[in-house]
């Protein structure tokens, strides 16, 4: 296994080099110059003064050199800074916005992994029946709907329909965080439960919305796992021998169902933040999902680019960790 991951990841090199080309093309495709909004902003703003910005930003080099540049800085760690906010893009992404991110996207996980599993299990074991019938509706609709538009419905139904029409009903906030930080707890100012109220208050809806597709989605392949699997011999050999349904279903048929659910999430990962991104924007959330929004729109490519190469990254590195996963939840795979 060792010699495959080594592969593995000297197959990675290739694969984000030409990620991190198509990616930096596609930013420097984008209609308009990085600079139109200094322009609108200063609209006394000399030609030769303009020109010299370019320069002094690169922007008046082909694409190719302007590519390898920024290659060279990256690959020593230098991302560039931030045009908008003048601080380097790495420590924009990776230290005020990557944290907020990770914790909405492995609450979304985790959220998807506490209901699906049991309530898959659940559907499988009562097959047919009118629970089973229900769950599947659930998930195909969980599955269809898109996560812009159940956001949206989220915030309608829970921040202003509900609150406005049912008296008392708790009001949820429309997004942002809660203006408490840990150095407040720290200093004694406020309690460990207050904060940590305050800020599960504001991300219940964001969280629902980004663990709704994977909730139904896993929900199906538990199911659909767990019923081939109780279809095996060696399932029917073991309640021949006298074992309580209990012990056929968790000891002997769980383990082998939950094999493709552990690649599901190791290839879910980078797509919950990815995804996150709209979530993100539909909730005023200050993540990682949201700086990408803004940094497309106010075209600072140095933070678009840093934070694009690192999904990609991310991408690579979850497949190889779920194959990993695969053959160590599964004995019959070797990777040699």
């Amino acid at each position: 296994m060792f010699a495959y991951t080594v592969r593995r990841l000297l197959q990675m090199i290739p694969l984000l080099l030409a990620a991190s080309v198509v990616i930096y093309a596609l930013l420097a495709l984008q209609p308009g110059d990085p600079l139109d909004e200094l322009r609108r902003q200063n609209p006394r703003i000399t030609a030769e003064q303009f020109e010299a910005l370019k320069r002094a930003y690169g922007l008046d080099q082909p694409l190719h050199i302007r590519y390898f540049k920024w290659l060279s800085r990256a690959v020593q760690g230098d991302l560039g800074y931030s045009r908008t906010y003048g601080i380097p893009a790495a420590e924009y992404i990776f230290v005020q916005r990557l944290p907020k991110t990770l914790l909405l996207s492995g609450l979304a996980l985790t959220l998807a992994l506490v209901v699906a599993i049991p309530v898959g299990v659940f559907s499988a074991v009562r097959q047919y029946s009118l629970a089973d019938y229900a769950i599947t509706f659930l998930s195909f609709v969980g599955f269809s709907m898109p996560v812009f538009f159940l956001g949206i419905l989220l915030l309608y139904l829970f921040a202003i329909w509900l609150p406005d029409h049912i008296p008392g009903f708790p009001r949820f906030p429309t997004g942002g965080v809660p203006g408490v930080l840990w150095e407040d707890v720290r200093s004694g100012a406020i309690s460990f439960w207050y904060f940590l109220g305050q800020w599960a208050w504001h991300l219940i809806l964001p969280v629902i919305a980004l663990s709704s597709l994977q909730m139904a989605e896993w929900t199906r392949f538990m199911r659909a796992s767990l019923l081939e699997v109780l279809s095996q011999d060696y399932i029917r050999t073991a309640r021949a021998k006298g074992l309580s349904e209990r012990v056929v279903l968790y000891k002997h048929a769980l383990r082998n169902a939950l094999i493709p659910i552990v690649t599901l999430v190791g290839l879910a990962i980078p797509g919950v933040l990815g995804g996150a991104t709209i979530t993100e924007t539909i909730f005023s959330y200050p993540g990682m999902g949201r700086a990408i929004f803004d940094a497309l729109v106010e075209k600072d490519y140095n933070v678009a680019m840093a934070a694009l190469a690192f999904l990609a990254l991310m991408t690579a590195l979850f497949n190889l960790l779920a194959d990993l996963a695969y053959a160590v939840v599964d004995p019959r795979i070797r990777y040699s």
